[in-house]
């Protein structure tokens, strides 16, 4: 489970190989940055790449239109589905 940041002073510390840290300065060099900008850079696009993946359902045409009319037209509710509704909690 990730643990929580225990400042709010905007520094990290990361360790990494002598040669991880020299592809990282090489790339970083190729691209006109330095290494701070270029790993934070990365690192950012790579995290909103993954929340984004976390947070976003994509769905073919067909599945999107099953959802629509389940939303427009919804079932009625069955005993199952009543009994399952007043387990949930109020709000």
């Amino acid at each position: 489970m990730p643990r929580a940041a225990l400042d709010d002073n905007g520094r990290m510390n990361l360790r990494v190989g002598v040669g991880d840290k020299a592809k990282l300065v090489r790339a970083a060099g190729l691209v006109g940055r330095d290494l701070t900008g270029f790993v934070v850079e990365s690192a950012l696009r790579e995290a909103e790449a993954v929340i984004a993946s976390a947070e976003v359902q994509k769905l073919s045409r067909r599945d999107f239109e099953a959802v629509m009319d389940l939303l427009e037209n919804p079932p009625v509710a069955n005993a199952k589905m009543r009994r399952a509704a007043k387990g949930l909690p109020p709000g």
